[in-house]
């Protein structure tokens, strides 16, 4: 019968459970099994006592990642936790048996929360329970009104032995947090142990999403499955396992549906092991032996049955009796003898007795090899052959030869040589090289030995020595020079720089000879040349001297014909290529002039391979042939360069306005004197006002005329032009400004040329102004006329009229003429407008009409002392006779004056009385033609007062009044009256109505005991009468019957000592946002109000603004932050007493400490919110 198991520990305190996804099968070598990762629902799993080792019962706690204390920490202080925010009562730790129920409640007091705190559910550290709820887990919330308490259970039911561990509850609301660690054990019944295990259930993942689904795994995500039902038979899977090889469990475990294959071995392991008593040895072999090289060792082994063939095993192979290999019988003892153990010898052996056997392993150790002869130093030069000789102690050791610590190859290839002879071995080197020099060391077992050798040159001798020589440019070179030894190779140099063979150059080594040649030398191949040997400091050296006749490249310069055009003004730098060697003298010449590298505007610089002229500001008498001229010891050669100097032309001269006209002119210039060496290609014309600086551009297309007809020019206005001449290089200067010229206009014709009068000899004409005068102004007009039938045109008019009406006189009567009429001006006479159709000259009659304007049709009305100015325009011809009457009388010209026209009448008043009132008759007369109109004129004035004003009745608070029209009216209806009162004793008047239009009133709402007057004023359209109409009697207004009873009267004391009618409220702040504190105090006399935060006066602080407004007491604060929450406190005194409201202000969306100092907040004013924070904590 196996013992109960229990769960093993994993070495990071972990119980060992059933993994909950695939792992690769692991090998069951023997070996302790690798920990796994511990599963996202760790259960803290209290095991019952079991007998242990050592044989003691103390009870094992295993523990988990959570929050709580690890075993090793349970002696550690523990830090008194925060007093809790939110959490009232928090779920407590908890002890349960396997398949037990428990519940977990957390209570949150809702009193001061606006909503419902969130809550959550940990194991460990971060396994988030909400998603883990099914048939073991479920979570449920509760909210009582009454008691305003949110109520958090979870309830884990049938637990299981995994469910152990630390958990954890976290509660949030806005800016709040609290949390509470607690521990759950799991402990597993008694009595519990394989013989009840359905070990194919047991060591299953649970069922795909069915009633485990809530058992903390991932299955329930995986696609849902029907079961299938299990029809094969009970097999007891144990004793399967129990009598199967290790390597066989992962194929019984797949055969039988095994899956969590790891948990199945941890519990394999647990299992004790019965062993079994041998029957075939009484004494098996150690598992190990240990014998020195060369030593002899027994093997033994006791029989229990001495007749049992015995056989004997090395590394598998059976041993044969030999003189190594020697058997011996002792009674039931079995002895196998090795003589001179050799590290062949160093092997696995085992002994078999019938059907058992017994293993052991043997250990042969080495003796070390020691070096009897070292190697000696070896001082050689190179081409020489080098042997290293060593001796050690015994024969075909293995040794190893280093040469600078580093292990010398031996290969096929290589230049050292390795061989051995009993036990001297030789290192052999037959070309000996300078790269050979080093410390050799030979390396064995039990020592080492070393020795240097040093590989020298042999001395150089030189046969020949290198020669300077000086060559031709493009001719062959050929460097030479012998030395000895002959085999020893070098380096061609030159000016330092290694030569490579190309197919230029060759490199030839004969002998003793070593030679460079090159076939076509150029200017890169003079220089010092170099010939080092290799592996000595000596070194041979030479002088390469390349000479060439000197030589203009101007071809490269592409300039046509060599000339080279160049804009004055600008910098010119020109660059020609010249060759020679050694590098020639060179001279740049104009004519007979040198010119020399220091001059300042022009000079000559020489650089290289190349000379230069640089210009620095090019003029017009730079234009020439200039002359290079090359020298060097192999020659001289010259070449010549144009240079043309291009620029913009001269100006013109003025042009010229020969002719201007209205808003145009016409203008005419001469090219300039010089073109700049450029053709010509056209010009430009500006102009401008006279008074103006604004020149404006009157042409963008190049004019290739002389010529130009500038326009649209303002009429009146002087104007200048220019001319710019442009060619190839540009815009020449501006020419002179021609002489000022102003565009002038003649105006347009007179318009609505009309008769106005015809006489016997004479006929009078008028127009209008012509409808464009211009710039030039209107002169005057010329009057022409002409008899109808000829052509003769005569002026009538010898000088210019302005007026716009004129008379011909000089006519003969009965005859026909042609008007027409010319306006003048500067600029000369205008087009003239004739009168379509001939006028007779001979008088018509016209009869008299009367046009009376609109106003006077009716009653013309007008305030005593104002003026009358009447205008009636009548017509008629000839002159009509105009006479006035009023009353059928004539009118006296003292009272009204009368003036008369040809075609109006004019009457005036200068001060108008009423009596000029009456209607005016006005005649006109022309011969036998009479025409009559009648003038209604009415003065008017102020009216006076009503005759009579009387009082009919009083009664309680009225008073009836009535009173008679005025008896003048000012010739002017009365358009109503205005009633005023005053009191007796004041006699001050107050209207009572105005704009009354009856004469009876009733004045009612008047004071009793008072005794009144009243008048009356009456008004019309002039406005109201100068004077009124009094009543000569008064009004006195009585009540009968009522006396006034005075009483005594206290007065009331009003002194008060301050109280707050209104308190303080608990306020939420948003930071950033003002926030105000309000209440209401009541005190007399007035209390002063002081303001305070957390017991503190706030005294001129610019974050708080205070008011008090008839009680009503106000406290500011500007964009608050977190740091400003806290206790605040309105006291008001007086000399009565004192009161005080308190009220607590809690400023949401704050920050931590590391937010504040991020955002620069000074640390006085963190410490000080710090400390305000924890005073409101401790007082909660």
């Amino acid at each position: 019968m196996p013992e109960p198991t229990k769960k093993d520990e994993t070495p990071n305190g972990q119980p060992e459970e059933a993994v909950a996804e695939w792992k690769e099968p692991v090998e069951t070598d023997g070996k302790k099994p690798e920990p796994t990762e511990p599963e996202p629902l760790q259960a803290v799993v209290g095991q019952e006592p079991s007998p242990t080792e050592n044989g003691s019962n103390q009870p094992q706690t295993v523990w988990s990642l959570g929050d709580g204390q690890a075993p090793e920490d349970l002696e550690k202080p523990i830090d008194t936790p925060p007093l809790s925010t939110l959490l009232i009562e928090k779920p407590q730790s908890a002890t349960i048996y396997v398949g037990g129920d428990v519940s977990f409640v957390a209570k949150v007091e809702a009193k001061d929360l606006l909503r419902k705190p969130t809550i959550k559910w940990f194991k460990g550290k971060w396994m988030d329970l909400a998603s883990k709820t099914g048939k073991h887990l479920q979570l449920k919330e509760t909210f009582d009104r009454f008691t305003k308490v949110h109520t958090f259970e979870m309830h884990i039911i049938k637990a299981k032995d995994n469910y152990t561990g630390n958990y954890r509850c976290e509660v949030n609301y806005k800016d709040k947090f609290d949390s509470c660690s607690f521990d759950l054990e799991v402990k597993e019944a008694e009595n519990t142990g394989l013989q009840g295990i359905d070990i194919r259930s047991a060591f299953k993942r649970s069922s795909e999403g069915q009633e485990d689904a809530g058992e903390l795994d991932f299955s329930g995500l995986l696609k849902h499955r029907e079961p299938k039902q299990d029809d094969t038979p009970e097999i007891d899977v144990w004793e399967i396992l129990k009598n199967a090889r290790p390597d066989q469990y992962e194929k019984i475990a797949f055969m039988y549906g095994i899956t969590d294959l790891r948990g199945l071995l941890r519990r394999m392991k647990k299992i004790p092991k019965e062993e079994k008593k041998s029957e075939a040895f009484a004494k098996k072999l150690e598992p190990a032996y240990q014998v020195d090289k060369g030593a002899k060792i027994r093997l033994v082994v006791d029989l229990a049955d001495p007749t049992v063939d015995l056989k004997w095993y090395k590394n598998g192979q059976e041993i044969r009796p030999t003189p190594k290999y020697i058997f011996e019988h002792k009674g039931t003892q079995r002895i196998m003898v090795i003589n001179n153990c050799s590290v062949n010898d160093d092997a696995a052996y085992s002994v078999a007795a019938g059907d058992e056997k017994c293993c052991t392993e043997l250990f042969v150790k080495e003796l070390p090899v020691k070096i009897v002869k070292g190697i000696e130093p070896v001082k050689t030069t190179v081409n020489e052959r080098i042997e290293l000789e060593c001796e050690v102690s015994e024969e075909g050791a293995q040794v190893k030869w280093m040469k600078n610590g580093v292990e010398v190859p031996t290969g096929v290839r290589s230049r050292y040589r390795v061989k051995s002879e009993g036990t001297k071995h030789y290192l052999v080197i037959d070309d000996a090289s300078k790269e050979d020099t080093g410390t050799y060391s030979i390396m064995a077992t039990g020592g080492t030995s070393e020795a240097r050798i040093q590989v020298d040159l042999k001395p150089l001798k030189v046969h020949q020595d290198l020669q300077n020589i000086t060559v031709l440019l493009g001719q062959p070179v050929k460097l030479q020079c012998e030395i000895y030894p002959g085999n020893v190779p070098g380096r061609w140099y030159r000016n330092g720089q290694l030569i490579q063979p190309s197919d230029r150059i060759t490199i030839i080594h004969r002998n003793r000879v070593h030679r460079l040649e090159t076939e076509t030398c150029s200017l890169h191949d003079a220089g010092d040349y170099t010939f080092v040997p290799e592996g000595y400091s000596q070194s041979l050296s030479c002088k390469l001297h390349i000479i060439d006749p000197p030589r203009v490249h101007l071809d490269s310069l592409n300039f046509p014909d060599n000339t080279v055009t160049i804009v004055a003004g600008n910098k010119l730098r020109l660059e020609i290529p010249i060759s020679g060697e050694p590098a020639p003298r060179v001279v740049w010449m104009k004519g007979e002039r040198v010119i020399l590298e220091s001059g300042h505007r022009v000079r000559a610089e020489t650089y290289g391979d190349q000379t230069s002229l640089t210009i620095e500001v090019t003029e017009r008498e730079d234009s020439g042939n200039y002359k290079i001229v090359l020298q060097n010891e192999a020659g001289e050669a010259t070449a010549s360069v144009r240079i043309k100097v291009v620029d913009i032309p001269d100006a013109p001269d003025a042009p010229l306005v020969p002719v201007v006209g209205g808003d145009w002119c016409s203008m005419t210039w001469e090219p300039p004197k010089y073109d700049g060496g450029s053709p010509i290609t056209g010009y430009f014309v500006e102009r401008k006002k006279k008074q103006s600086s604004r020149w404006m551009r009157l042409n963008f297309d190049l004019i290739k005329e002389q010529s130009f007809e500038p326009k649209k020019m303002i009429e009146g206005v002087p104007y200048e032009v220019r001319v710019f001449a442009v060619n190839a290089i540009g815009v020449s200067k501006p020419s002179e400004p021609s002489l000022a010229f102003t565009p002038l206009a003649v105006t347009s014709e007179p318009t609505m040329l009309v008769v106005d009068d015809i006489t016997d000899t004479s006929v009078t004409v008028k127009w209008r102004p012509p409808e464009t005068i211009g710039a030039a102004g209107l002169d005057g007009y010329l009057v022409e006329y002409c008899i109808e039938g000829t052509d003769n045109w005569i002026i009538s008019n010898t000088e210019v009229t302005e007026k716009t009406k004129y008379t011909i006189t000089g006519l003969t009567p009965g005859c026909k003429i042609l008007v027409r009429v010319k306006a003048l001006n500067a600029a000369g006479a205008s087009a003239p407008r004739t009168l379509q159709h001939s006028i007779l000259v001979k008088e018509v009659v016209e009869p008299p009409k009367i046009r009376v304007p609109r106003h006077l049709k009716q009653t013309y009305t007008r305030r005593v002392g104002e003026a009358v100015n009447l205008v009636v325009p009548f017509l008629g011809k000839p002159r009509p006779k105009v006479t006035w009457l009023k009353g059928g009388q004539p009118i006296e010209p003292s009272h009204v004056s009368i003036r008369n026209t040809d075609c109006d009448s004019i009457i005036f008043i200068r001060k108008a009385e009423r009596s000029h009132s009456g209607k005016y008759e006005m005649t006109v007369q022309v011969e036998n033609f009479v025409d009559t109109a009648i003038i209604d004129i009415q003065i008017v004035d102020l009216p006076g007062p009503p005759q009579c004003v009387t009082i009919e009745d009083v009664w309680g608070g009225n008073v009836a009044l009535v009173w008679t029209p005025p008896r003048d009216s000012g010739n002017a209806p009365i358009t109503g009256y205005t009633i005023q009162k005053a009191d007796k004793k004041t006699m001050e008047w107050y209207t009572c109505i105005e704009h009354y239009h009856r004469t009876c009133i009733t004045i009612t709402e008047l004071v009793v005991g008072n005794e009144y007057f009243f008048r009356v004023f009456s008004e019309n359209m002039c406005g109201m009468s100068e004077t009124a109409t009094l009543t000569k009697k008064s009004a006195l207004i009585v009540k009968e019957g009522l006396q006034v009873k005075l009483h005594d009267y206290c007065d009331h004391d009003f002194k008060e000592a301050p109280k707050f009618t209104q308190p303080l409220i608990n306020t939420f702040a948003v930071a950033g946002y003002n926030a105000t504190l309000n209440c209401s105090v009541r005190a007399n006399p007035r209390a002063k109000v002081i303001w305070m935060k957390n017991k503190i006066t706030i005294i001129d602080d610019p974050r708080y603004r205070m008011f008090s407004n008839q009680g009503v007491c106000t406290l500011e604060i500007r964009k608050p932050s977190p740091y400003d929450g806290g206790l605040y406190t309105c006291k008001a005194i007086n000399d009565l007493g004192e009161a005080q409201v308190d009220c607590k202000l809690e400023v949401k969306g704050g920050f931590t400490f590391y937010e504040l100092m991020q955002r620069g907040v000074p640390l006085h004013l963190i410490d000080k919110y710090m400390n305000e924070a924890k005073i409101v904590e401790q007082e909660k």
